[in-house]
């Protein structure tokens, strides 16, 4: 077989288990709940690793080494947000949102949530939130799509379109038919790939180059600056990179595995697990990179700015039999679907339990709720996908974008709503409204490039407003501080003693 076949071969094979996951997920499914949150069963062990695999994607096998191939180690302070943002959010959202999720009228989506927990009667801050998701995760679902499109003009030399429209194929079929549990199966898998992909390449970098010494100065002998943290990076830009972290507080497709937990205690061994897969898996793709920076040029590849993002496909191609090269491949695919697919899903949970159900106000059969939402799953896919046929913008500039925006919509919100008990439907309606319209104004304008990231502004306006206009509004309601007690008590019951006899 030439190189193209066993490549071809490697991706088909990892397609089918994909479809393969998604079917044993369509026969767990049976209603909305099921569908949208999978029971409230899943385990710490597959939560940690379904979420950092869902918040990754191909920004971190394509768009973070990219950066750091271009500019340097101070990329990597990203990588540095992200893993303290994420600690952060396993250790203080995660147990009280699963908690306060089900005592708040079993709630299953982020606004509804919102709704229940501030008993917002209008159900404006419902609706609102929904089409908050629907924008934002519109721009993020295509920036999957790019990536796919991208990685398959990179690594088969195919159009750019087959590679989208094949990647988005696979993804609907196993999202639409295998609802939350079969995402987050095809998630354990996608993640455990990816990180085997970068702990293994950089590995096989260095025994290529000779040993670790010698890579750092191949490195050094082409740019003496990229392994520094500071050179050409400025107070700002670093402030900017590490905000990043702020994002996480706010991602849809990654509390909701907090809410979808078996209990609170579970995000003790969850907080554990992800953030170990991904301090492995993020310090991988950084190392990669660096490699790449000293590696490639002896091997005669040479890569503009544009094709920046395809660093991880010429070093796989370069150190493996094509046949172990396309399953490594494969990883990149995997953490590019991995992320689609969890963000159809939340858009099919807004669209359907926010959106729908909400403006029409009908009650659904279990199996309606399903239909509607494998039906909202195909309707989003395609405008994403329609979106997506233009590949201008990196992956990394479309990502920051969407990250921006949820973190600055609903981050503040979140934690104010789990941890101040004065929090108000109008006070969280205002905060979300002026944490997108910042960020959406602050990235039109292009003040992201030339002053700060638009998390920051975003994500400061939606606190101050929200604490501002809830104060304005707050009047005492029994009920709600009743339910804020017992999601606490819930929350915390099993770090107290067990009695004795």
């Amino acid at each position: 077989m030439n190189e193209d076949t066993y490549l071809w071969v490697a991706i088909a094979l990892y397609f089918l288990v994909m479809l393969l996951i998604g079917y044993y997920g369509y026969k767990r499914t049976s209603t909305g709940e099921d569908y949208m949150l999978g029971g409230r069963g899943l385990r710490p062990g597959v939560a940690a690793l379904s979420a950092g695999a869902s918040d990754m994607s191909g920004w971190l096998m394509l768009g973070l080494p990219g950066a750091i191939f271009v500019a340097g180690l101070d990329q990597a302070w990203i990588a540095v947000g992200l893993v303290v943002g994420a600690w952060l959010n396993w250790k203080f959202v995660a147990p009280r949102l699963r908690s306060y999720t089900e005592v708040a009228n079993n709630s299953i989506t982020v606004p509804s949530f919102f709704e229940n927990r501030l008993r917002d009667q209008s159900r404006l801050l419902r609706i609102v939130a929904g089409l908050v998701i629907l924008v934002f995760f519109t721009f993020y679902v295509s920036s999957g799509m790019v990536a796919a499109g991208t990685f398959f003009q990179g690594a088969f030399g195919a159009s750019y379109l087959t590679g989208m429209m094949l990647v988005a194929g696979v993804t609907l079929a196993y999202t639409m038919f295998g609802g939350f549990t079969g995402v987050a199966w095809t998630d354990v898998v996608q993640g455990l790939m990816s990180m085997v992909a970068l702990i293994v390449l950089p590995a096989m970098a260095i025994a290529a180059m000779g040993g670790f010494g010698e890579s750092v100065d191949a490195i050094g002998a082409v740019d003496a600056s990229a392994t520094s943290w500071i050179a050409g990076a400025s107070f700002v830009g670093i402030i900017s990179a590490a905000a990043w972290g702020l994002g996480y507080f706010g991602q849809p497709h990654i509390i909701v595995r907090f809410m979808a937990l078996r209990s609170a205690k579970d995000a003790v061994a969850g907080r554990r697990i992800g953030i170990s897969w991904m301090i492995l898996s993020t310090g991988g793709a950084v190392l990669l990179a660096l490699l790449a920076i000293g590696y490639l040029p002896t091997q005669g590849v040479t890569l503009i700015e544009e094709e920046r993002e395809t660093v991880l496909l010429r070093m796989a191609d370069l150190l493996f039999h094509p046949f172990i090269a396309g399953i490594l491949l494969a990883a990149v695919l995997a953490a590019i679907m991995s992320t689609v697919s969890s963000q159809l899903l939340v858009c099919s949970s807004a669209l359907v339990e926010d959106l729908v159900k909400v403006v029409f106000t009908r009650a659904a059969s279990g199996k309606m709720t399903v239909l509607l939402g494998r039906f909202a799953v195909l309707v989003v896919a395609v405008v994403a996908a329609v979106i997506a046929r233009d590949p201008e913008g990196s992956v990394l500039d479309l990502v920051g974008f969407a990250w921006a925006g949820f973190g600055s919509a609903f981050g503040p919100l979140i934690i104010l709503s789990l941890y101040w008990r004065r929090l108000t439907s109008w006070g969280a309606l205002a905060g979300m409204v002026t944490g997108a319209v910042v960020v959406f104004f602050w990235a039109r304008l292009g003040l992201g490039d030339s002053l700060i990231y638009e998390i920051v502004p975003g994500f400061l306006a939606c606190g101050v407003v929200a604490i501002l206009v809830s104060l304005a509004t707050a009047r005492h309601d029994a009920q709600i501080e009743g339910e804020f007690d017992a999601a606490i008590r819930q929350s915390d019951a099993w770090k107290q003693p067990e009695p004795t006899s």
